[in-house]
């Protein structure tokens, strides 16, 4: 075998600058960068919705591993799982039959949220309120309710309160995750929240789809939340080899240059196979790529000055 000094320097820059030396060289600056950092405390509870009404962005991905991340930078952070397909509760491996309490009747029934929450296998600070199939008739139901759109923000408000009079630790982070479509449910997450963060697929149609949900946001900050901030928006399913994922990434930080993450989440299958062993990637595969890019962009939220 030549030894590397025998090959012309045009060659070994063309070896060191093909897509994957550079995703290497990237996930070892950042594993080097992550190794030790502390994630610092926010002065007060920090609840976020992420939202998109586009299916297949990477929502619940986002949620249960920004969530994860948190959770492993010393912060205590609730899952709420709004969504009634209940797929950030099977990524944190938390058991949502039927016969679970969840948020349906926190929701519907006013159950309080301390009684259905649970605790998520192996991560002593993450917290998960599961969802059940129970939830898809919660839209129909809570019609006919007197200020249904605020039965989460008072679930939420009174959990907090049951905490602190209990002498439990404080939550740092609440993300909610919610289903992709502005129904009650949704409508809910985000009146319940001081910030949207918005998980965008770099793809063609993606600023198209935002544009379309900064809209609905604004209505909801006009009648129901004047408080609610669009935060962070989120890059995902970043393919750093295609110029398209470029091209969408530069349009999306040009519009929106303080609320886009620096860090991208990069195409993975790790992402893609961890909740199906009921884990997310940070613990189904610590060292991939998705696993770092979701730590890199837990810790850039936390630098974040809260709205």
């Amino acid at each position: 075998m030549a030894d590397q000094r025998d090959v012309p320097a045009t060659s070994r820059t063309g070896m060191e600058d093909t897509p994957l030396m550079r995703e290497l060289a990237r996930d070892h600056a950042r594993r080097r960068e992550l190794e030790g950092l502390e994630f610092g405390v926010p002065e007060n509870t920090r609840v976020i919705t992420i939202a998109n009404q586009k299916g297949g962005v990477g929502k619940t991905s986002t949620t249960v591993n920004l969530a994860a991340a948190l959770s492993m930078g010393g912060l205590n952070v609730l899952v709420v799982d709004a969504d009634p397909q209940g797929n950030a509760s099977t990524a944190l491996g938390i058991d949502h039959h039927a016969d679970v309490p969840s948020m349906y009747e926190v929701l519907v029934e006013s159950t309080p949220m301390h009684e259905v929450i649970q605790q998520v296998p192996e991560m002593d600070r993450l917290l998960c309120a599961p969802a059940t199939i129970n939830l898809s008739g919660a839209e129909i139901e809570l019609v006919s309710m007197v200020a249904r759109e605020n039965r989460l923000r008072g679930a939420i408000r009174d959990l907090l309160a049951h905490r602190e009079k209990e002498g439990q630790p404080r939550l740092d982070y609440v993300l909610i995750d919610c289903p992709p479509s502005l129904g009650l449910l949704t409508v809910n997450a985000l009146v319940a929240a001081r910030e949207v963060l918005i998980p965008i697929q770099a793809e063609y149609y993606a600023l198209e789809g935002l544009t379309l949900l900064l809209n609905n946001i604004e209505l909801l900050r006009q009648h129901l939340n004047p408080d609610l901030v669009v935060s962070s928006i989120l890059l995902t399913m970043y393919d750093a080899r295609t110029r398209l994922a470029a091209q969408v990434a530069q349009d999306v930080r040009e519009h929106f240059p303080d609320q886009t993450f620096t860090t991208a989440i990069p195409r993975s299958v790790r992402i893609s196979e961890a909740p199906s062993y009921g884990q997310t990637v940070l613990t189904y595969d610590p060292a991939s790529s998705g696993a770092l890019a979701y730590r890199a962009a837990a810790h850039e939220l936390t630098t974040r000055p809260a709205p």
